[in-house]
């Protein structure tokens, strides 16, 4: 089997929002690249949304991870990668809930980039370090390696990425915009309900007709068993990371920790 034979089929094997959302942005990228569009046109700019009604913006700005480099290409993989260990982990089968996460974590970043010192023309590497920190608050446990230098427990995997932006001089708001809407979002459903209280962010039922109706998964939340530590803060629901990532190829064999 060549390289094509397998990259599409790991493409093929992604779960539905981690591909789509990865998929676009990567077409966003080519297409400024290629100057199919001015990537101002796309930006957040919050007087234009306003004053002109360029709405479009409070969606596109998502969508561009930056020009091709070594960075951008870090950030699609960090999409593949624990998008897809999210997706087919704690939501599998829970497909309208992980589109809502997206759509919450979004919702959020919108409102943090109000802020002064938090405005930013482009909001899609926040999406992506939000990705990062529900990732390690699931699999806290887990070992990654930064950098094939530095190996750790997940949980304190961004904070060590928030480190290195420190140490080499890279804008720190969008780090901290990942890190509070994902904190904001795992709050509120997992550590608020273990502490007694109840879950408050409950997938709309548009979402799940939209998952429905676009035949992306599963759009109800189906039963799936979960190993929750009752009662104890950022223990992680204790979901293998080496499982298969479906249609028989493995994720550990692409990218392994």
């Amino acid at each position: 089997m060549n390289f094509y034979q397998l990259f599409f089929r790991f493409y093929k094997s992604l779960p539905p929002i981690t591909k789509a959302y990865g998929t676009i942005c990567f077409l966003t990228t080519v297409a400024s690249q290629l100057g199919l569009y001015r990537i101002e046109t796309i930006a957040l700019i919050h007087e234009l949304v306003f004053s002109e009604f360029q709405v479009w913006r409070l969606l596109t700005n998502f969508f561009f991870l930056g020009n091709f480099s070594v960075n951008f290409a870090i950030r699609l993989l960090m999409i593949i990668r624990y998008g897809v260990q999210l997706e087919q982990g704690p939501f599998q089968r829970r497909t309208a809930d992980f589109l809502w996460m997206m759509i919450f974590g979004a919702l959020s970043l919108l409102v943090l980039s109000f802020i002064p010192i938090l405005r930013g023309a482009f909001l899609g590497i926040s999406l992506v370090f939000m990705l990062v920190y529900i990732w390690s608050r699931e699999f806290p446990n887990a070992q990654v390696n930064i950098y094939g230098l530095v190996a750790l427990k997940a949980f304190y995997l961004p904070w060590a990425m928030l480190a290195l932006d420190v140490i080499f001089g890279s804008p720190l708001a969008p780090d901290l915009m990942g890190i509070i809407a994902g904190h904001l979002y795992y709050f509120l459903t997992v550590l608020h309900p273990l502490a007694g209280g109840r879950n408050i962010i409950f997938t709309p039922k548009l979402v799940h007709k939209l998952v429905a109706r676009a035949r992306l998964g599963y759009p109800t939340n189906a039963h799936v068993p979960q190993d929750r530590a009752t009662g104890v803060a950022f223990t992680g629901r204790s979901y293998r990371l080496n499982a298969s990532t479906g249609r028989g190829f493995n994720l550990r064999r692409f990218w392994s920790s």
